[in-house]
């Protein structure tokens, strides 16, 4: 399909229609070719629309649209990206080209609670979701035969504000679903949940090739208990949480069955999902199989992904409430109540167990890997007693997640990276070997590079501090005393993720005397950048963003800490392009993978880790720093101080000299060895480009098809 204009200008409707064409599929949002023409459009309502397409286009004066339909430059880029977008949607990906002739009925259906696809769609909380929204692209580009299905949540997941006295204030918008690109199918179910058959219309994104399938139950024809299930990510009491989870599980089966989608392979990732399976046992009962083949069959060709090394982070139900919840699917497979509670029971007849998710989905997988070699420790044996007892009995492998690339670099990386070393990231493979050339850079340019992303999160980072003086009342002075915080010319360090408290956010400053000494001295000034959001509920998680709020006030850090709100997939590129260190400090091995590490080597950045989750496969002794060792303490207040006293001398005697130690033209040669040594080893390993094949070439592909499903 060619997009040529005839003519320098187009009518204004026309415009119009190609713009939203273009925003209909979430391709623009990893390709500048997509992305940059809704910025051109109104730069000023792409900001505030926190980068929507369909929300800027909305809010673009109508004199504004008809002045660029009449300026060639604007509608050359219009259609250039449509172009580029068709070029992409017709070509023959890497799964085509390898391997689609020996599997022609192979279809994956990909099951997630959440999905972090970008930052204008809030339908994520954290890792979990940012690695499904990777997962999804990656098998676009990729060509991988997925469909995908979540839920539509009307609040998303939470607005994090924070109060003066640094206290974390919870807001819950209502999202506009017209300006998320989703598309109505048409398609309603009737999912049983309990006593009620509640309605659900199945919607529609296009990521790329690949079609995400999303469930919402707002619905004037449903109660009103039954319309707050796709209300909010992650939020009530655990009743609701079941039900949401029939509601992905039971549902999504129910939806892609209505909507003539046929999946041979079911990938669940995390147990939220695990009732899926449940469903597709159940259905292939109903047509001639016995319960137990049913099982079977169902088992051979799914596959589980676990995330949570924490054993209090598996979902674990009343085994009443959940025969109770899922009575209609109990009645259909034949079982017992007791014989139906024991699928989420390790210990089968134990009446005093309580029914787990993740024990559903080990049950009803053959195929289980946890996210990092560590973690598949980690879990084997955490569910060693499910097996035979042993961990080495275990079959839970390990595939360790990645990032998508193209959605993590920045633009000004990727043009110095493809000038450098002739990367080209629009070369989609699983194999990343170019950036192997990365230590061959000129490296005056590449510290150019550096200064300015530094520099840019700086000023970003102000802006921000301002906005967040504003909202709270703090008055003019504040306001202007945010623009001399920070120093574009400093050692920068970034810290942003989940506020879960095993995360240790506030651990760098255990000691503050020792850390004051540090970050104060002007000769190699050092500043810190945190970032993150603990869940609505989590007091302790929530406690610590007001520690680090309350950092930001002390005298003796003045200027040199600053706490950015609303951490979110905007924030996230921003810090891990522009810091030059990222800070990693999980009690070990409570981090099962960790993904927002992988994306500072995309820019020079490097990692100051715990030797937990992906980290440990990663270092190599040049690439990064290892915080501690391996080695447990006793308990938790001296695995802190060890920890703190380990990361603190790093950064004394290591970390902090390297970066000010400059040669006669002023270049940190030794920093700049290791920077560009982390960009040549992480990103081509750690991406998920990598990480999909895996699942196809181990898990997926393996997997045997159901007949007749």
């Amino acid at each position: 399909m060619a997009f040529a204009p005839r003519h320098p200008a187009i009518a204004v409707d026309e415009l119009v229609s190609h713009l939203r064409d273009l925003a209909s599929n979430l391709w623009w949002s990893w390709n500048e070719e997509g992305w940059s023409v809704f910025q051109t459009l109104d730069p000023t309502e792409w900001r505030a629309t926190n980068h929507s397409p369909i929300g800027t286009l909305e809010r673009t004066s109508q004199a504004r649209i008809a002045a660029l339909a009449c300026d060639p430059m604007f509608v050359k880029r219009v259609y250039d990206g449509l172009a580029a977008r068709a070029a992409y949607l017709g070509e023959r990906a890497w799964f085509q080209r390898s391997a689609a002739a020996r599997h022609t009925n192979f279809r994956v259906g990909y099951f997630c609670s959440e999905f972090g696809l970008h930052e204008s769609i809030q339908q994520y909380a954290g890792g979990l979701g940012i690695l499904a929204g990777d997962h999804l692209k990656s098998s676009s580009d990729l060509g991988i035969p997925l469909v995908a299905v979540g839920l539509a949540y009307r609040h998303g997941y939470y607005i994090q504000q924070l109060a003066r006295d640094g206290s974390t204030q919870v807001l819950y918008p209502d999202y506009d679903f017209g300006r998320f690109g989703i598309e109505d199918t048409r398609v309603t179910i009737g999912c049983p949940i309990g006593a009620h058959i509640v309605t659900a219309r199945v919607m529609r994104m296009w990521v790329g090739r690949i079609p995400l399938y999303l469930l919402d139950t707002d619905l004037k024809a449903n109660a009103p208990e039954d319309r707050k299930l796709t209300e909010g990510l992650y939020k009530g009491e655990p009743l609701l949480r079941l039900r949401q989870q029939v509601l992905l599980g039971v549902g999504g089966m129910m939806a892609l069955k209505a909507l003539g989608e046929k999946i041979t392979v079911l990938h669940l990732n995390e147990g939220h999902a695990a009732f899926a399976a449940l469903q597709r046992a159940v259905d292939l009962h109903a047509v001639g199989r016995s319960i137990q083949e049913s099982f079977d069959a169902v088992r051979r060709a799914t596959v589980f992904t676990t995330h949570t090394p924490v054993p209090a982070g598996h979902d674990r139900y009343d085994p009443k409430m959940v025969c109770e919840e899922l009575a209609s699917i109990a009645a259909r497979s034949g079982l017992s109540p007791a014989e139906f509670a024991d699928l989420g029971r390790i210990r089968g007849g134990d009446a005093s167990e309580t029914f787990c998710m993740t024990v559903l989905a080990l049950r009803l997988a053959q195929r289980v890997n946890g996210v990092s070699q560590l973690h598949g420790e980690v879990s084997r044996e955490m569910w060693k007693d499910f097996y035979a007892g042993t961990a080495s009995k275990a079959p839970i492998g390990s595939i360790t997640n990645g990032v998508h690339t193209k959605t993590w670099i920045d633009p000004d990386a990727e043009r110095f990276w493809r000038t450098e070393i002739e990367l080209r990231l629009g070369k989609q493979a699983p194999k990343a070997t170019g950036w192997r050339r990365a230590t061959e850079v000129n490296r005056a340019r590449f510290w150019e590079l550096r200064s300015r992303l530094r520099s840019r999160l700086v000023h970003f980072v102000r802006d921000r501090l301002a906005m967040q003086c504003k909202r709270r009342g703090e008055g003019q002075s504040a306001v202007a005393a945010t623009y001399s915080l920070l120093n574009d010319d400093a050692l920068t360090i970034g810290f942003a993720r989940r506020f879960a408290t095993y995360k240790r956010a506030p651990l760098i400053f255990h000691d503050p005397a020792r850390l004051a000494a540090l970050l104060a001295r002007t000769d190699r000034p050092v500043q810190l950048i945190f970032a993150g959001k603990a869940h609505p509920r989590d007091e302790a998680g929530q406690a610590f963003a007001q520690k680090i709020f309350t950092m930001t006030r002390d005298p003796r850090f003045a200027g040199r800490v600053a706490f950015v709100e609303e951490y979110d997939m905007h924030v996230g590129r921003m810090l891990t392009s522009g810091c030059d260190v990222w800070l990693n400090t999980p009690t070990r091995p409570y981090e099962a993978s960790g993904t927002s590490g992988m994306k500072p080597p995309l820019h020079g950045g490097l990692n100051l880790s715990i030797l937990d989750g992906w980290w440990p496969e990663a270092t190599d002794g040049i690439n990064g720093w290892s915080i501690g060792g391996t080695e447990a303490e006793p308990d938790s207040k001296l695995q802190d101080a060890a920890d703190a006293a380990s990361l603190y001398q790093l950064l004394e005697e290591s970390v902090v000299p390297q970066f000010y130690q400059r040669d006669a033209a002023g270049l940190p040669q030794g920093w700049i060895a290791r920077a560009l040594q982390s960009a040549a080893t992480v990103p081509a390993e750690f991406n998920s480009h990598r990480m999909v094949a895996q699942y196809t070439r181990k898990a997926y592909l393996p997997a045997n098809e159901i007949r007749g499903s």
